[in-house]
């Protein structure tokens, strides 16, 4: 039984934790009595409003003293009630909007016992480590403290550690959370139509990793190696011989928290830019990387006097799978389409329903939510709002949010609200779409190019505006190039892949009995002062040097075959 201690389980393993306390019932008993205590006081209060008719007038106070309630039972409730602020499918959204607001801040350990807990961990005592090292935390949270110090190598560092028996004391909330969940889903006002176990097992499991400082440093790694190429953001390097599971040492990072507006600009610093670093940042993690920072809060999130944006506290990350990154794609062109049914079936491959679920009552849910949305000026959308929106849905609808979506929702959302912080005018598709536009125009891949097919086409006519607006959007993102995609588009249609394309294109130029010149002119009139006659002649020299003798003549046919539409056109027309 030794080794399902709880000090020395490392990974969640709830059979472990619940044998352990099976035969140890009375290491729990206290904990069970007060944990009871506090919430019946909370439920009969929710009774009481249900009895008097005052449930509405009094739901504002309830939810806050829901969230008080959770503040007091420490650590493992505090992590719970941040959990559930991203899950409509479980609380009401009057409850959500209170939530969002629990802080795990919490008074500092005493810092002998944080001296004793560095030396004991890294096995040498801290004069022999450390020049320097703050007499007191700099910062304080539920799961540990933060100490500002200097190598004796000189390296400015931060030393995060852990709260002394934080471990022991997770494990037996997560004993009784559980167990507490076996019995108690069918009670409580949930919408579940699942195991609400299956609930606290996710959450134990991305509580042990957050716990896990070395799996923190692997994480900061990971994401630095990810973000290697880019400039504007920069990752603390970790100091791996004074850091273990316990303690974690990491570079000093000398910025200012993204909400601190004031000295942001005082610094000489465009809060417009650093926005746009944040929220493309944030789509490269969902959409390129699949590996993205799940607590982008303002503390996490620094704006550096050079310009850079700095991520800091890598504990709650996760992964997506490239599959699930595709589906997401898949989900955003069918609500740009309007294709709801469509949508409908990618809540199921992504998990928020169940393949046996009947979704025809939920597609008309659906497009009252989400038509509403995408029917105003898009200039409009706020993410903030559809997902409150979207809560009230999920909580009628048998939704569920998995995990991982649920920690991309709280990223989002609190992303959403930092931008808001620095420019209150801050529209979230004003950066994300010329994003998301270059991403498709680019189509570095197969399936890109095939879910940019599917936006270009609707029931087998090809779209001419959302080419013009995917090209007019793009265009807004600095770092794109018309010239390039150009090139790129010019290959895949020379392809053997593009060749349905060639077909589509044909038909497209010349459907409805009429040359199609004047959508052609547009487009043109779009791009020409970005293909100057120069840059076009050196694409056209290097497309050729790379090309076989073989692969010349195979493409001569192709070529000609659209000369109609480029050299015959009149000296107004040409492109």
């Amino acid at each position: 039984m030794g080794q399902y201690q709880p000090a020395l389980l490392r990974r969640y393993n709830p059979d472990a934790i619940a044998r352990y306390y099976r035969y140890r019932p009375w290491l729990a008993w206290g904990r069970l009595i007060r944990i009871i205590w506090s919430f019946a006081g909370f439920i009969l209060n929710l009774k009481f409003d249900e009895w008097q008719d005052q449930i509405e007038q009094n739901k504002k106070k309830r939810a806050t003293q829901l969230r008080e309630l959770l503040t007091r039972l420490g650590p493992t409730f505090i992590k719970v009630g941040q959990s559930l602020s991203t899950r409509p499918d479980l609380i009401h959204k009057s409850f959500l909007e209170e939530l969002v607001k629990l802080q795990d801040q919490l008074p500092a350990f005493d810092n002998g016992l944080a001296y004793q807990i560095i030396e004991t961990e890294l096995a040498r005592p801290v004069q022999e480590m450390f020049s320097e090292l703050s007499p007191t935390p700099v910062a304080a949270a539920s799961l540990g403290q933060v100490y500002r110090g200097r190598l004796i190598s000189g390296e400015e560092v931060a030393v995060k550690v852990q709260r002394p028996n934080l471990r022991p004391i997770l494990t037996r909330d997560l004993y009784l959370l559980r167990w507490g969940a076996s019995w108690l889903a069918p009670w409580l006002p949930l919408n579940l139509g699942h195991d609400l176990t299956l609930i606290v097992d996710e959450f134990g499991t991305k509580l042990f990793e957050e716990i896990d400082y070395i799996n923190e440093g692997r994480n900061a790694e990971q994401f630095a190696h990810n973000f290697r190429n880019d400039p504007r953001v920069k990752v603390p390097s970790i100091y791996w011989r004074y850091t273990n599971s316990r303690v974690l040492t990491l570079e000093w990072i000398n910025g200012f928290k993204l909400t601190d507006t004031q000295s942001i600009r005082a610094a000489g610093l465009d809060p417009e830019e650093i926005i746009k670093v944040g929220v493309t940042s944030g789509l490269q993690q969902l959409l390129e990387h699949g590996f993205f920072h799940a607590d982008p809060h303002p503390g996490n999130l620094f704006a550096m006097p050079d310009g850079r944006m700095a991520y800091i506290d890598f504990g709650m990350m996760d992964q997506l799978e490239e599959t699930t990154k595709e589906t997401l794609v898949d989900a955003l062109v069918h609500v740009v389409n309007k294709d709801y049914s469509d949508l409908a079936a990618d809540f199921v491959k992504l998990g928020f329903l169940t393949p046996d679920i009947n979704i025809c009552p939920i597609v008309p849910a659906l497009e009252a939510v989400l038509g509403n949305a995408i029917g105003k000026n898009v200039g409009d959308f706020n993410f903030k709002t559809i997902t409150d929106e979207f809560s009230e849905l999920m909580y009628e609808y048998p939704f569920r949010v998995p995990a991982k979506f649920a920690l991309i929702i709280r990223s989002l959302v609190t992303q959403e609200g930092i931008a808001l912080s620095l420019n209150p005018d801050f529209k979230i598709v004003e950066v994300g779409y010329p994003y998301i536009a270059r991403r498709l125009l680019t189509g570095e891949s197969t399936e890109l190019r095939r879910r940019l097919l599917n936006v270009l086409f609707k029931d087998g006519k090809f779209q001419w505006q959302r080419l013009e607006n995917l090209i007019a959007i793009a265009r807004t993102d600095h770092n794109f190039d018309v010239l390039p995609t150009a090139q790129l588009g010019l290959q895949f249609l020379l392809s053997e892949e593009g060749k349905f394309l060639r077909q589509q294109l044909v038909l497209a130029v010349t459907a409805d009995d009429r040359l199609h010149t004047a959508e052609v002119q547009s487009l043109w009139n779009l791009v020409k002062d970005d293909l100057q006659p120069n840059r076009l002649l050196n694409v056209a020299i290097a497309m050729l040097t790379d090309l076989s003798r073989e692969g010349a003549a195979a493409i001569l046919p192709k070529a000609t075959s659209f000369i109609p539409f480029g050299s015959n056109q009149s000296q107004n027309n040409k492109f």
